[in-house]
Order: structure tokens, then sequence, then C-alpha cells
């Protein structure tokens, strides 16, 4: 269907109903006189956005706000968001909130962030966002989690395609490796709800029951954080192809400068950047330094233009991986095979160790007793973040078993302290500060870690209270006194301060399943901090490749010889957080419905 903007406006005409509150939801009939008409006619404008973009967290649209204000100043183009979590698992450099309450904070910085390039519109799904992961299916089943239909959050972002008719979709990008799940399902919904809001057999009763109209956008475009073109502001008229799709890609140039704001778009995009103050983005410098000649251009894939699919080429890859066929399978589906060209890296060896048993079980007091840890010395290497020199952050582990029980050592060298937490009130959220992560997939055959197990250690908390632990991102988060009771830490951190010692025994027993001593599979991982603002800067990994925390891919292989596990040890099911911040306690949302006349949380109207 063409572009149809009158149709859409009378549809949307006769159907809304605007009332003294939120937008009517139990079949209110509009008033037939001219102050109602009116209302009504003030409320579809004001739902109407010529750009949609649709992430899965507050912060997600940020690299792309120097493109979404330039359109709005310079081509009189409006741009509403459609964030489908508030980022309620996410964590919080600046309190102690979490869960919902964080989620109604990350909301605020989210609104400010945007409006300082005229984004008014920002639609929140109120589907719940749990730990990082990097498997898209995963986010898809907890966002849709029964009673809810599998289809609820695509039926809600059709349903906000109609409402908004937006001409251009933005979103993230589909492909799975190294990118968190929610970017990619968020990614994945708003390439089906981009084709499917222009057919009437989709979602039938949004046309029958609430009056919208079909909707057919006419360009779709996804976010190449990875793209690498030339800078300056050359990039933005520069012909570019994704080397992996063989799609169009274009860039906006972030040193355009804004009438507005009286300096350059990168600069106002800093700003922005800057509100998101629990992420650790208030740490960010104030200024951009970068001289513009040299800033880079935003950007995007090209997918659909002019209302018609863009192709490529297809590249069938062999041996895939089961979260990259999954992939796979689901570009055939949409009909863009194109899209999952090459999207499975070649991986590298994994490391692979032999845990020693010990005769007698090591004393867990933050030190390697003689004879404790006899085998092999794992070395630990950058990973993700700053490179740093040795003196900065270096590390090693040590391995040992006794028994059913796993012991764990690494010794860090570390230069500067980072932020000492509370044990008891914030102990969680490791990658703030300074800290260890074992992690440990059982039967090594885990797609994503929520049927792993996965540790962290502070090495030091707040009033000299000593080391403390929790779990996160896996099978069972929490507290490890709850989550892992069997578990025992000690540290030793050296006074003066050049570093740490953890150490840590795990029941195999802990586990989510029976362990397998051929494929157990295993990381560790250093987080270092060297600043007070519960931020991180570099990482260490034993096996260091993509997301080493949550890709059991690349985890390393540990085996235990001579181990027999203990018979009958249930699979655990994963317990997976599923509090979300609901738009009806949010003053902002209900403003916002009232004004566009849509219900919160795209939800239906009757």
């Amino acid at each position: 269907m063409p572009y149809q903007p009158r149709r859409v406006l009378r549809s949307a005409l006769a159907a809304i109903t605007v009332t003294a509150g939120v937008l009517c939801a139990g079949g209110c009939v509009m008033r037939a006189d001219p102050v109602a008409r009116a209302g009504a006619a003030a409320a579809t404008r004001a739902a109407h956005t010529d750009v949609l973009f649709v992430g899965a967290h507050p912060d997600d649209e940020y690299q792309s706000l120097a493109t979404f204000g330039q359109w709005r100043e310079r081509d009189g183009l409006s741009t509403g968001v459609v964030t489908i979590t508030r980022g309620e698992g996410g964590g919080n450099a600046v309190g102690p909130e979490e869960g919902a309450e964080l989620g109604m904070i990350r909301e605020g910085e989210e609104r400010e962030a945007v409006g300082l390039t005229g984004i008014r519109n920002v639609f929140h799904l109120d589907k719940p966002d749990f730990w990082y992961t990097l498997n898209a299916p995963l986010a898809g089943r907890v966002w849709n989690r029964p009673p809810q239909q599998p289809t609820d959050t695509l039926e809600r972002l059709v349903r906000l395609i109609r409402a908004t008719t937006p001409k251009t979709v933005v979103t993230m990008d589909p492909r799975p490796f190294n990118q968190h799940g929610a970017h990619q399902q968020a990614a994945r919904l708003a390439i089906e709800a981009f084709h499917l809001a222009g057919e009437p057999q989709a979602f039938p009763e949004q046309l029958t029951e609430e009056k919208y109209s079909t909707w057919k956008p006419d360009r779709l475009l996804t976010q190449s954080w990875g793209f690498r073109g030339p800078t300056g502001e050359q990039c933005s008229t520069q012909e570019a192809t994704d080397p992996k799709s063989g799609l169009p890609v274009i860039g906006v140039w972030s040193g355009a400068r804004s009438a507005e704001h009286d300096t350059t778009w990168a600069r106002v995009e800093r700003d922005a950047a800057r509100t998101y103050v629990t992420q650790g983005f208030g740490s960010l410098p104030a200024t951009v330094d970068t001289p513009p000649d040299q800033l880079p251009c935003e950007w995007f894939t090209v997918l659909a233009d002019g209302g018609t699919t863009n192709t490529a080429p297809e590249h069938d890859q062999p041996e895939l991986l089961p979260v990259y066929a999954e992939f796979r399978d689901w570009t055939r589906k949409v009909n863009m095979p194109w899209l999952a060209n090459d999207a499975q890296p070649t991986h590298p060896e994994s490391p692979i160790t032999t845990i020693p048993e010990v005769d007698g079980a090591p004393s867990v007091d933050g030190t390697a007793g003689a004879g404790e840890y006899p085998g092999d010395t794992l070395r630990l290497t950058h990973w993700e973040g700053s490179e740093c020199a040795p003196a900065d952050c270096s590390a090693e582990a040590h391995l040992a078993r006794h028994g059913d029980d796993l012991y764990v050592l690494v010794h860090v060298t570390d230069d500067t302290k980072g932020a000492a937490l509370d044990a008891q009130a914030d102990c969680k959220r490791h990658w703030r500060t300074d800290s260890i992560e074992i992690d440990l997939d059982p039967q090594g055959r885990s797609d994503d870690t929520s049927t792993t197990f996965k540790a962290a250690v502070f090495p030091f908390t707040a009033a000299d209270s000593g080391p403390c632990a929790e779990r996160d991102g896996d099978n069972r988060q929490g507290p490890a006194n709850t989550t892992a009771p069997g578990m025992t830490i000690a540290s030793t951190v050296t006074e003066p301060y050049t570093g740490y010692t953890v150490e840590a025994k795990i029941p195999l027993a802990d586990l989510p399943a029976a362990v397998d001593p051929e494929r157990l599979t295993a990381n560790i991982l250093v987080y270092d901090s060297d600043t007070q603002d519960n931020t991180g800067q570099s990482r260490l990994a034993w096996s260091p490749y993509g997301s080493a925390q949550a890709d059991p891919y690349v985890w390393g292989t540990a085996h235990l010889p001579a181990y027999i596990p203990s018979p009958g040890q249930p699979e655990t099911p994963a317990e997976i957080p599923l509090e979300a911040t609901q738009s009806a306690n949010s003053p902002a949302s209900v403003a916002q419905s009232r004004r566009t006349g849509i219900p919160l949380a795209g939800g239906p109207r009757r």
C-alpha cells in the first residue's frame, strides 16, 4: 500500500476518544461536536511521528541522537522512540535502586536525553529487562511469558506503527555475535512489525475493533555501530556497503553544526549521553575535543527503501552453532536471508586445562598454600575496555578439585582500588568495580547462560567488611549465601595496595546440572576499576573472545579426570527476574498517553 497520510488521518479521527484522563480504553463513544473533533485531531497530530526508533533499553538510541536531531532541524522530521523495557536489569552507578525503581529512574534519564534533540514521545512497552544475554529467543520468551501470547510484543509494535504512521523505522542490528540478545530481539520484532503493519491479515482486530488503519512505512534502517567508514563531512555522501550482508549503508555526519545548540551534533549527543548517569555515562568527558574533520558518521544499513526490501546474494554458512542456525532460520522466515551472511564468526580455539584432584582440601584463606594448586597457571589476558599495563591490571588463576568441590584461586595485580561497595546492600552488579567472576557450564552444551553457574566475588567492600559474593546472569541470581549456599570465599588485599587474591570453594552440587567431567567449560574474568564512580575501565579473561562473560560457546574446556558426579542430580530450571516498571505508575507516560491518544504500553484501544 502506498504512503497514504490522509486515509490514516481520517481513520484515526474516526476512532480516537480523548477524555480528561488517559485515552479511554473501555469502548467510550466520541461526541459528535466540534470541540471533541478538534481534540481528536490534535491527538492524532501528537501521535504522528516521521521516524520511529525501536530499541530494547533506555540509552539504546543515544548513538543515533545526532542523526535524529539533524533530521528534525534540517529536514523537519519528527522522531519517536519505542523502548521495550526500562532496563530494570542493568547496573546502577549512582545508587542502590534496581528493578522497577531503577526502571523509573532510567525512563526519566531517557526522556531528558532524547529531549535535547527535540524528541517528545517515548513509548515503553513494560516488558521485563533481566540480565545480559546474547540469546534473542530467550529475550523473546521472557518478554512474552504466559499468560501473554507469544506475539504480544510484536502485536504492540505493529499497533504503534499503525498509530504513529512513521515513514521511516530505525532499529538495532539483529545479528547475534557479541550483541545483547535484547538488542537482537528488538531488531527482529521491529523488522517483522515494519512488514506486518501494512498487512490487513496481521492482528486484524486492531483494524476491526480498534479502528486503526494499515500502515506501510517506506524505509527500514538498522544501526551499524561496528561499520567503519571515512570520517569528516564526506562520510555523509560516501557510497558504502555492509561487508557481510551486501546491503547499502548510509551515514549521517556527527560533526555537522546545530543552529539551535550552536555546537556540533556530536557535542549535543554527548550532552544527551551524560544524562544516563545510572549507566555510568556521566563520567564521559563533558566536551568533544575531536576536530570536526575527524568526527565520524553514524551509520545505518538500509534494509528497505521506497517500501521495497533491498536484496543481496545469500552466502550460506555450513556447520552453524545452534544460536546462529536459529538466526539463519529467522532471516529466511522474514525473507531476508542475506542478513545471516557470515553471521557466525570464526571462533578461535578455546583454551583447555585439566583440573587436578588434590588429596587434601585447600584452605579457603585467600592464599595459595604449598601443594594446594598443582595444576596449570591460567593466564588472563585483555578482553574488553581499556588496555592496561601489567602493573595496572594483570591476573592468573588456579583450579583444583577435592571430592565434589571445585577450588578457584585468582591473583590480581592492580595499581588503584575501585569503589568499595556496601557488602549488605550493594553486593551486586559486580562489573562496576574491582571483582572477579567464575563461569561454569556443567555439561558444556549451553546456548546461553540460563543453564550455567556464574559467581562473582568482590575482594573488598565498604567499612572493611571483607569480600562478598553474588550470582548474576545465570541459572539463579542473588547473594551467594542463598543462591550458592555451599560456596565459601576469602580474599587477601595487599597494603600498600598492589592487588588482591580471591579464593573460592564451589560445591559442584550447586551447579544447575550434573557435571560432565569431559565437557565442563569455564571462564575466569577480572573486572578492573580505577575510579570511585562505580564504572569499570578494563576487563581480563582466560578465554577472552567476544562477549566472554555471556557466550558459553567461547569458554575454555576444563577436564576433571577421575571425577564421578553424584547420581541423581537434577537439572535446575532457570529463575529469571521478571519485575518490570509499569507505565501506569509513570506520570510522564500517563501524560504522554493523554496528549497523544495512544494507550499505555502500546496496549489495545477500545
